[in-house]
């Protein structure tokens, strides 16, 4: 229809529906540019959400990369650390172990008394060779202590469930010292009335100390050779061999080398007796060692006599200090126990022997120093060797040890000026 053939309330009509359809266009473009705009609001505060979102996680990430480092670093030194722990522990446990040693090496040796380097020595060697089944050789002066030193490596050994068996060879005559070790059958020889076992034998799986075994007879030495080589030997009287598993400590306070020398002793058997060698130094030259075991005997004395003592006087402390002792230690115990003796107070006075003030030249080999402290101590009583204040007492050994003494260093009556 054309508008010329519309009537005017129609044209009216269509104008107002035109018109309401430009409002509902015009708010519908309103409707869109307000969500336009909220959209782009929520975008912007979106974009800024996702920036300040990304700077937090940038900085947590940086931060996480912190802790990161700073636990690596802890870690490295907690490593260090446990590293330094366990070196620590290590070293704790060695120590503890040394001083373990150390604390059974005194207890195991609580008879020998001494802080010298010396004794220390000597102690050390004893630890060494106990646990073997070695020969051991023993030198020293007399009165050293040998027997002691030979206790404590049977003690110490895998043989200390069964007593040590010991012999001197010095103090039996010739003719028994072989029935002695090696035993006998009933009529071996005049007066022998009944089978005897010898010392070897009771030895067996034990061990067997030879005391100056300088002195046993050459003819003997063959014999001792061979149970070293082998464990064999007869009875005196008898074709029957005997084995037996003993391990040999021998002791001498002369140069073995030097009777070797002179022929004085087999060099086959130095050399098997020499295996493990220890010398135990004379008392003069560790004279540290002195005031200890003055106040060992002390003790010793003083439970046995019921007597207290409480100190020594520093003059007489001096005196044994500077006395050159050539009956060593044995020496120093009688003259305690003869203080302690005649102590009353709880002051000891010591008196050493009247041989000191000679000002005898103490120089020369072993055996002239030796020489010359027996003529001092026979001239000093008299050449009396054996009794009370005898020569053997003062010098703190056996008379019969004395005598062979004496007899092998040639020294007799017509040379007491010697």
């Amino acid at each position: 229809m054309k508008y010329k053939d519309k009537t005017k309330e129609q044209l009216i009509n269509e104008l107002a529906e035109l018109h309401q359809r430009i409002e509902d266009l015009e708010a519908e473009a309103t409707k869109r540019k307000k969500a336009e705009e909220a959209l782009r609001k929520a975008y912007d505060e979106m974009d800024l959400r996702v920036k300040e979102r990304t700077e937090d996680l940038v900085e947590a990430n940086q931060q996480l990369l912190r802790e990161i480092e700073e636990r690596k670093k802890a870690e490295e030194l907690l490593r260090e650390t446990l590293k330094e722990i366990k070196q620590l522990k290590n070293q704790l446990r060695e120590e503890n172990l040394y001083l373990r040693e150390e604390i059974n090496l005194i207890h195991s040796h609580k008879d020998i008394v001494g802080n010298s380097e010396a004794i220390s020595t000597v102690l050390k060697q004893i630890e060494q060779v106990a646990q073997t089944d070695s020969t051991v050789l023993i030198q020293g002066e007399t009165g050293t202590g040998k027997e002691l030193l030979a206790h404590a490596i049977h003690d110490l050994s895998s043989r200390k469930g069964r007593l040590m068996i010991k012999i001197n060879c010095a103090a039996l005559p010739p003719t028994l010292i072989e029935s002695e070790l090696f035993g006998r059958e009933k009529g071996a020889f005049t007066g022998a009335l009944s089978k005897q076992s010898g010392r070897f034998e009771l030895a067996d799986a034990s061990t067997i100390f030879l005391d100056e075994i300088d002195a046993l007879p050459m003819e003997l030495q063959a014999k001792l050779l061979r149970i070293l080589e082998s464990g064999e030997f007869e009875r005196l009287g008898s074709p029957r061999t005997v084995k037996v598993d003993v391990r040999i400590i021998s002791a001498t306070n002369r140069d073995l080398a030097r009777l070797v020398s002179e022929s004085g002793f087999r060099e086959d058997l130095y050399y098997r007796l020499n295996v493990f060698q220890i010398t135990v130094p004379p008392l003069r030259e560790r004279r540290e060692d002195i005031l200890p075991l003055v106040w060992s005997f002390v003790q010793e004395f003083s439970k046995r006599m019921g007597k207290r003592i409480e100190s020594i006087p520093q003059k007489g402390v001096k005196a044994l200090q500077a006395y050159p002792w050539p009956g060593n230690v044995r020496e120093l115990r009688n003259i305690i126990e003869r203080a302690m003796i005649i102590t009353t107070g709880p002051v000891l006075h010591a008196d050493v022997p009247k041989i000191a003030q000679s000002g005898a030249d103490q120089s020369g080999t072993l055996e002239e120093v030796e020489k010359r402290h027996i003529i001092e101590a026979l001239n000093t009583t008299g050449w009396r060797v054996s009794g009370k204040d005898g020569a053997a007492e003062i010098l703190g050994i056996n008379p019969k040890t004395l005598e062979s003494k004496m007899q092998r260093l040639g020294i007799q009556r017509k040379k007491r000026n010697a």
